[in-house]
């Protein structure tokens, strides 16, 4: 019985796995392989074993930095602006307006990211915001074309990523305990830290991977509101395979992102891990 047991899962289990490994794995492989290769005086990939590529890495730090900093603080700003919101729409909203405002929450996604980061650059230059900002006399605020700008439209596009996995934990919330601690004495603040913070974490670790490493990956919006001067690792990766056709130092890149998000992912977990534990020994108590 045991044995039928395990070779039904096997059975089920096939496609995916076999799926996984063709669209996954061997990408990844062929990505690993190319990285120790070498580049032709033509461009593309040259067979052979060497770590010159991974040596190289130091020539695209600019990029790496770009993204290590600004796929964290866009991540905690999205995080900054989306508990509030989240928090309204799941417990202070009554049901009637809740649907009508969570599609409104939705709505931006029904245009394209490239339509709207071009939205931005309206926007944010010279005839947008500083003219705003120029007529109430602060001259020569430049706002296009930097960091700023790019933190400004990933903040925007990856916003109702945060929303929802902070809203569904929210939606879950019991209002008795809130009703509890307030009739213990408990002010507002010490109830949030202590009841409402804690319930709604797993939506907030959920949140903050996916939009941290969606930014990790992010293209479109640094080459559109960076203006070529605020490089994300993708941008590299675009300029190495499709334009100087560096194939081999632009999957050492890859691979370099590979392992820093594969450590990101560890990390995460192991916060999970430990905070679900702390729930439990506090449940049983």
């Amino acid at each position: 019985m045991a044995m039928t047991q395990t070779r039904g899962r096997a059975l089920l289990l096939t496609p995916a796995a076999l799926w996984y490994a063709a669209l996954l794995l061997l990408p990844l492989a062929v990505v690993l392989i190319f990285s120790f290769g070498e580049r032709t005086p033509i461009g593309g990939y040259a067979p052979g074993f060497t770590l010159a590529q991974y040596a190289n890495l130091p020539a695209r730090m600019a990029a790496f930095r770009n993204t290590l900093t600004l796929a964290p603080v866009g991540t905690l700003a999205a995080l900054l602006i989306a508990y509030p919101l989240a928090y309204f729409l799941a417990v202070r909203v009554s049901v009637r307006w809740k649907t009508l405002l969570l599609v409104l929450v939705i709505v931006p996604f029904w245009t394209s990211i490239l339509i709207r980061s071009y939205a931005w650059i309206f926007l944010l230059g010279g005839k947008g915001l500083p003219a705003l900002l120029a007529s109430i006399g602060f001259e020569d605020i430049r706002l296009l074309n930097s960091p700023f700008a790019v933190l400004v439209g990933i903040v925007y596009g990856y916003l109702p990523l945060m929303v929802f996995p902070i809203y569904v934990a929210l939606e879950k919330l019991d209002l008795r305990l809130l009703e509890a601690a307030a009739d213990l004495g408990a002010p507002p603040w010490r109830s949030f830290v202590q009841i409402t913070l804690p319930l709604s974490m797993p939506g907030v670790l959920t949140g903050s991977m996916l939009v941290f490493i969606l930014l990790m990956g992010e293209f479109l919006i640094p080459a559109i509101l960076g203006g070529g001067k605020v490089f994300f690792v993708g941008n590299a990766l675009v300029d190495l395979f499709l334009q100087s056709r560096n194939w081999p130092f632009g999957s050492a890149v890859a691979v370099a992102l590979v392992v820093i998000m594969l450590i990101t992912v560890a990390i995460y977990t192991r916060v999970v891990k430990r905070y679900a534990a702390g729930r439990d020994d506090v449940a049983m108590m």
